[in-house]
């Protein structure tokens, strides 16, 4: 199993292989420079460190111990009465406790002081060792100045003399954090993607600028995230210098949620843009309910290509190799240029919104600008055709002398990823604007502005998560135990109210009572099978003026396909009331399946087809196993939230199955 070092070279290792451990050692010489930087990576323990033996353990916290100036002792120890096997030691100072009371006529003079300064190291699963105590305040000075030789240290003189004669002598001092199995196998070159990190030049002078404290905090947040939850990934990225670049992480509801909701996802860099203090960077998909859910996260140290590739490939690790089919991204040259090159597959496109924000800010100073910005929007969200684009653009250029504008010029030769119109054959799901009434928020909005520190940040991330984690599983209930107000007497109405989830439902019945507004609906062609009809509707406009749209619509009776120009389904994931119209004219009383997207459904979770790909698994690969049993794993959890009586079926089951593994002592519960 891989260690991740907190004080090791860059995560990513050459060969497009991760490195073992890194240099993780610290030489001990007499010279004083040296001392300084020894003094400088001494860790201190933390709650949930982990460590492969016990042995490991007591020489970290000796290393520590001799980088403050104290010495340590095994003070405690628990034994299984059977084996003679130790499952629990407490290791504290030298001074703890005091020494019994001797009858000899000179006594040596008490040199403890009952110093409270301890670990509290447990045995746990797959026979490594966690720190579940640490108490780091002495009631004595302590000084690394004190040159006083302590017996735990000279244990460590003769460990390292003994068993490298010829060669420096060296204080091992290796942190390990553990990662899951799936992890383990990806790093150490067993996963079966074609993704791979490979080894990316950094630029040394741009790194994480880290204010006082913000350091213990990242360190101790990662810590209690492992112990708290196992399935949290994290990597860094420290140049030779041990400065942090680059950190991605995501926890176990991040990682579960990709696997429903991966189809697009948009890359949230607007920390980034808006030069908060936070350099954030957020993987956000969209959920069932239609809401936003994180995917993961991390902090970039430089706005820069190599930066992001790392960054992206950190993630696409973490996901299992998986690339997302839409990526939705700020307008970047850096961003685009990454995105190529670790998500060929996708396609990648610009956040309207994030454009159309910048609006006052580029143009505000221009002569004319309430008349330019009607304009602007009026080619960006009216256009359903192309040409009608091209016009309304021209005009707006030249009848205000716009040609030499930079940010106008960049955004029209980057037209075919932004504007709606040219994106009518990709699915968004809804994570795209595509009408000036329709913004988009960020994951962190109300957690995270301009000042917030790091520290502060991670302080709230899990609450954030909890709080959104909340607010789906409330709308789960409701969508299974409400039944939905119907405002209409279409059987289309009807249909959806018994498949989709409540918030998506609403947005569909918006448009089966927008039907009502369509009229004329009139056949002008047809080619064969496929016949082209013409939808007017009456639109409000600025005031309380209404002006009547002409929408074309393509419908094949024999497969009974439909097709707006509006293109709503595929911005949105559901009919318009301009198709919805010519399927009813045309006697359909119900919508085509093909157009009843799964991923809306109450039941989407507990239907979605989690073993596909895993038909001919292989039978000697853990990383296949592991990938098979997490996934009919989250079956398992979705079934087991529907009711009490599930969950309390589901609980029985795996305490008789932890219990059978041996990972449930029932004389420590």
């Amino acid at each position: 199993m891989e260690a991740v070092c907190l004080n090791s070279q860059p995560i990513f290792g050459e060969g497009d292989q991760y490195e073992d451990e890194g240099d993780c050692s610290m030489l001990e010489h007499g010279d004083e420079a040296h001392e300084m930087q020894l003094k400088k990576e001494f860790l201190p323990p933390t709650v949930g460190l982990e460590f492969e033996s016990f042995d490991e353990a007591y020489d970290f916290y000796n290393v520590y111990a001799k980088g403050q100036g104290f010495g340590i002792r095994v003070s405690n120890s628990w034994f299984r009465s059977k084996r003679r096997e130790r499952y629990r030691a407490k290791l504290s100072c030298s001074s703890a406790g005091f020494k019994k009371k001797s009858d000899a006529n000179n006594p040596r003079p008490e040199t403890r002081t009952g110093c409270p300064a301890m670990v509290i190291i447990k045995l746990v699963e797959a026979k490594r060792w966690r720190i579940v105590e640490v108490e780091l305040d002495h009631n004595h000075p302590v000084s690394p100045e004190v040159k006083r030789f302590y017996k735990s240290h000279k244990k460590m003189f003769l460990a390292a003399k003994k068993g490298q004669q010829s060669e420096p002598i060296k204080e091992i001092h290796t942190i390990k954090l553990y990662r899951t199995a799936v992890v383990d196998a990806i790093c150490n070159g067993h996963s079966k993607t074609d993704e791979r990190v490979d080894r990316i030049p950094t630029n040394h002078s741009k790194h994480l600028e880290l204010k006082e404290g913000d350091a213990p905090a990242v360190y101790n947040f990662f810590c209690r995230m492992k112990l708290t939850n196992p399935n949290f990934f994290y990597l860094m990225d420290l140049d030779d210098e041990g400065h942090l670049n680059n950190v991605f992480f995501a926890d176990a509801r991040s990682r579960i949620a990709y696997n429903y909701f991966s189809d697009t996802v948009t890359i949230d860099t607007t920390s980034l843009t808006s030069k908060f203090e936070i350099p954030l960077i957020s993987f956000v998909g969209i959920n069932h309910h239609g809401q936003s859910v994180l995917l993961g996260c991390g902090f970039l140290g430089h706005e820069s290509v190599e930066y992001f590739v790392w960054m992206f490939r950190a993630w696409l690790t973490c996901m299992q190799g998986r690339q997302p089919q839409v990526i939705v991204t700020d307008q970047s040259k850096p961003l685009h240029i990454a995105v190529s090159e670790v998500f060929p597959q996708a396609r990648h496109c610009y956040c309207l919104s994030y454009i159309m924000h910048r609006v006052p800010e580029k143009l505000g100073g221009l002569t004319g600008f309430e008349t330019i910005k009607r304009q602007l929007n009026k080619a960006v969200y009216d256009s359903l055709k192309i040409s009608e684009f091209e016009n309304f653009w021209a005009e707006m250029i030249n009848q205000h002398s716009l040609t030499d504008n930079k940010w106008l010029r960049l955004l029209y030769a980057d037209r075919q990823r932004w504007v709606p119109v040219y994106l009518k054959d990709i699915s968004f799901v809804g994570i795209l604007p595509i009408n000036e009434t329709e913004g988009s928020s960020a994951f962190f909005d109300g957690y995270v502005h301009k000042h917030t520190s790091f520290k502060e940040f991670l302080d709230k991330y899990d609450l954030a998560l909890q709080r959104k984690h909340l607010k789906e599983a409330v709308e789960d209930f409701e969508s299974r135990n409400s039944s939905f107000e119907l405002k209409t007497r279409s059987n289309f109405e009807l249909q959806l109210s018994k498949v989709y989830t409540k918030e998506v439902f609403k947005k569909c019945q918006i448009e089966v009572e927008g039907m009502y507004s369509c009229f004329n609906t009139k056949q002008v062609n047809s080619d064969g099978p496929i016949m082209t009809f013409v939808v007017k509707e009456r639109k409000e406009v600025e005031g309380n003026d209404k002006e009547v749209k002409h929408y074309e619509v393509l419908y094949e009776a024999t497969q009974i396909e439909v097709r707006c120009i509006c293109s709503l389904f595929n911005f949105k994931g559901f009919l318009c009331r301009h198709a919805l119209s010519v399927l009813n004219y045309n006697g359909v009383e119900e919508i085509p399946l093909q157009y009843i997207l799964s991923r809306w459904s109450m039941d989407y979770k507990r239907n979605f087809p989690l073993d596909a790909g895993f038909g001919d698994a292989d039978v000697d690969s853990p990383l296949q196993w592991y990938n098979h049993l997490f996934r009919r794993s989250l079956q398992l959890l979705e079934e087991g939230a529907q009711s009490q009586e599930h969950y309390q079926a589901v609980m029985c089951e795996l305490d008789t199955l932890l219990t059978k593994f041996s990972l449930v002592d029932k004389r420590f519960m």
